[in-house]
């Protein structure tokens, strides 16, 4: 696509001049702005714009949706046009984040961490849900499952579950490596440390209710303190935190340490400080405040599943456009390990599947050829899990669109915590989203998905069919 350097100049127009970018950055599809002031930013002329598919503001950012391919072109030509430096995705969200209040900073920080963990986890979500589909009783057989019909099937669907668990089963080695990075240590002492929480000579943290259960309980005891010698498989919150610790322990002693001592003394030192803060003070009060947290969670929903259901359904696209969503991943991650399934993760792809009917449903609504274009490859997107450019393109800009997919998604997700459905896993959050729930509960899921489809599509084409007639 040829491209005309007058729209790149209405970019910069729209976004307030030279004078208003902190910083400027791009990713695969978008611009990404550090702006000093968004109040100058002119959306009716952005939107004008014909390279320009969407914008939005998320964690301290303005980003302008160009697409793949067009926008290195569109970030080059912005650089030569304004005279100004190009800067990293990380100069540029450093930028952003100075203008951002203590909360949306902690909110940010949890994305951050757990951004990079997505591929890992959604591949992982997807390969469960293959293993699902072959081991999930009364799918193809009444009663029986495919494995156990076919048995030479059985090693094919064990060796898809071992591949599809490693990322679970060693979730705190990822999550630390990720943190520690985050937090601005060495990325691989975090790796070592979260893989030192789930060390084969600890109990399993999922055995544990079992052993306590029975008195089996195993302790060190040292100068008779007696510290229980247990793992934190699955858990996130001692993970966390321990990977902060380390990574401000492994900082102060890298600003104090000698060069020439450096090497043999920060490492060792920083991992056995923290190991022993962690097994004996960090890892037993987050293990309780999570499944506090966790039992919360599940009394809430159990007791009160029609307005869970409403509020959670109904709000977690506010949730995206805020950028709090990210932060319950972290519980769809706890509510697995502790539970064995997630009632949280199944709304969130509801959620997406109604974003993406609200924006198909624009392009019968309207006659404009570009937001006829965009609403269908927009609420493709959508179907397949990334909201962005359906919400930001299309169903944000003309409100109505965007309401209707949140009512759609409340009244589908109500159906799925009256009927108690959960996820194994976390998955795709669309269309494909039904191979993480559970088979035993895919006929109420289906019933939501039909209802998630249905009820934004039928309702942002007759607001948009009343809004033109008036």
């Amino acid at each position: 696509m040829e491209l005309n350097k007058r729209e790149v100049e209405q970019i910069l127009q729209a976004v307030g001049g030279r004078d208003n970018i902190a910083a400027v950055s791009h990713c695969v599809t978008r611009l990404r702005f550090a702006l000093k002031d968004e109040r100058q930013v002119d959306k009716t002329l952005l939107e004008s714009i014909g390279i320009v598919k969407g914008s939005f503001s998320s964690n301290g950012e303005f980003q302008v949706v160009i697409g793949q391919g067009l926008v290195n072109k569109v970030y080059d030509a912005l650089l030569n046009i304004a005279d100004i430096t190009g800067a990293t995705r990380q100069e540029t969200k450093e930028a952003a984040v100075k203008k951002l209040n203590p909360f949306q900073r902690a909110v940010k920080t949890l994305g951050d961490i757990f951004i990079p963990l997505l591929p890992a986890i959604v591949t992982a979500g997807l390969l469960m849900g293959i293993n699902n589909v072959l081991t999930g009783k009364g799918i193809f057989y009444p009663d029986a499952s495919l494995v156990d019909v076919h048995q030479q099937w059985k090693d094919f669907a064990g060796i898809i579950n071992l591949i599809a668990n490693t990322a679970f089963v060693f979730l705190p080695g990822l999550i630390g490596w990720s943190a520690v990075k985050r937090f601005g240590g060495s990325e691989l002492l975090g790796m070592v440390l979260g893989l030192m929480l789930i060390h084969p000579d600890l109990l399993n943290a999922w055995g544990y209710a079992q052993a306590v259960a029975e008195g089996k309980v195993p302790y060190w005891h040292l100068f008779g303190w007696d510290i229980a010698k247990i793992g934190y498989q699955g858990q996130v919150l001692p993970v966390l935190i321990s990977s902060y610790v380390l990574a401000k322990v492994e900082t102060y002693l890298a600003k104090r340490i000698p060069d020439m001592f450096r090497l043999l003394l920060v490492a060792p030192i920083s991992l056995l400080v923290t190991g022993f803060l962690s097994f004996t003070v960090i890892g037993p009060l987050t293990f309780g405040v999570a499944n506090a947290l966790t039992s919360g969670f599940v009394t809430l929903f159990d007791t009160f599943s029609i307005l869970g259901g409403l509020l959670y359904g109904g709000l977690y696209a506010l949730l995206v456009v805020t950028g709090m969503h990210h932060t319950f991943l972290a519980v769809d991650l706890q509510l697995i390990a502790s539970t064995g399934g997630t009632f949280l993760w199944p709304m969130l792809a509801l959620s997406n599947i109604s974003q993406g009917s609200a924006a198909l449903a624009m392009m019968f609504v309207t006659r404009e050829e570009k937001l006829r274009g965009m609403s269908l490859t927009s609420a493709v997107s959508a179907f397949l899990g990334i909201t962005e450019p359906a919400m930001f393109g299309v169903n944000i800009r003309y409100r109505y669109p965007f309401v209707s997919a949140m009512i759609g998604s409340a009244i589908g997700a109500v159906i799925l915590t009256m009927s108690k459905v959960k996820a194994a896993s976390i998955g795709v959050g669309g269309l494909p989203g039904f191979l993480s729930i559970f088979p035993e509960h895919w006929g109420p899921f289906f019933i939501g998905m039909a209802v998630a489809l249905l009820v934004p599509f039928l309702l942002t084409f007759l607001l948009g069919k009343t809004r033109k007639a008036q």
